[in-house]
């Protein structure tokens, strides 16, 4: 036993050296932050149709700050729904979706002037649920205008 003493000594010692290196070979793990659903309105002709509730996930960069994001996800909704009200994330072939193009380009435009460059990554509109399911209404030229003498 006295004689396998050094030998356990130098393996813990070894392990011991090679572990802050094996620390530093890890990548940092990256982050997202999920966004609360946020109701976006569909307005057609001015006039107020559905609404649409839309769960998004911010990726962010692996050496952003998390929590510096999640303190801001209020101004994000907020920035979305005061967006969708001015100008319509409408889509012209559903009115049971958003435009996910325009939202994730709103999100990104909003996350670079409030969290800074180098921290959102992308934005993914992960689901949308309509308040109503509803279709599109008939085009002008499939209506038949009967003729009255």
């Amino acid at each position: 036993m006295p004689k396998l003493a050094p030998l356990a000594l130098c393996v813990v010692l070894t392990a011991a050296a090679l572990q802050p290196a094996l620390a530093a070979d890890k990548k940092p793990e990256p982050q997202s932050v999920a966004l609360a659903s946020v109701a976006l309105p569909v307005v057609v002709d001015g006039k107020l149709i559905n609404y649409v509730f839309c769960a998004i996930r911010l990726d962010l960069y692996p050496n952003a700050d998390g929590s510096k994001v999640r303190a801001k996800e209020e101004f994000f909704r907020d920035d979305l729904v005061r967006t969708g009200h001015r100008t319509p994330f409408t889509r012209k072939d559903d009115y049971t979706r958003v435009d996910e193009a325009k939202v994730r380009a709103e999100v990104m435009r909003f996350a670079l002037a409030t969290v800074g460059p180098g921290v959102v990554r992308t934005a993914v509109v992960i689901r949308q649920n309509p308040q109503k399911l509803m279709n599109l209404p008939p085009s002008p030229q499939n209506h038949v205008q009967e003729i009255i003498p």
